[in-house]
């Protein structure tokens, strides 16, 4: 395993980890939909990651099966991902502003 994959890998699950428990976390319905997408995103690069490499240090015809399925399905997962995040963005944007306002119109606490 080169030392490239190994960052991307490590940066990718760490990112898909975080954003996951980011959604389960928060409340608001459009905005856990715009975090699921980052984190989709994340696993999709993990994958895809993952499937090159196998690609890169070739060993038998399982690892260029394994390799291709791993890279077809973490594209995938990009690619969906990255479609979700662009649909949900805006909602979780206004959500976002009307969270805002309806907390500066609530009496502050002394």
């Amino acid at each position: 395993m080169t030392p490239v994959f190994i960052v991307i890998l490590t940066a990718a699950i760490a990112m898909y980890v975080y954003y996951k428990v980011k959604a389960v976390r928060t409340k608001t319905h459009a905005y856990k939909r715009w975090v699921q997408a980052k984190a989709n995103i994340s696993l999709g690069l993990f994958m895809a990651a993952f499937g090159a490499n196998l690609l890169q240090l070739v060993r038998g015809p399982v690892d260029i099966i394994v390799g291709v399925v791993f890279l077809l399905v973490g594209a995938a997962n990009i690619i969906f991902g990255w479609r979700a995040y662009r649909i949900h963005g805006p909602y979780a944007a206004e959500e976002a502003k009307k969270q805002r306002r309806d907390n500066q119109q609530k009496p502050g606490r002394s």
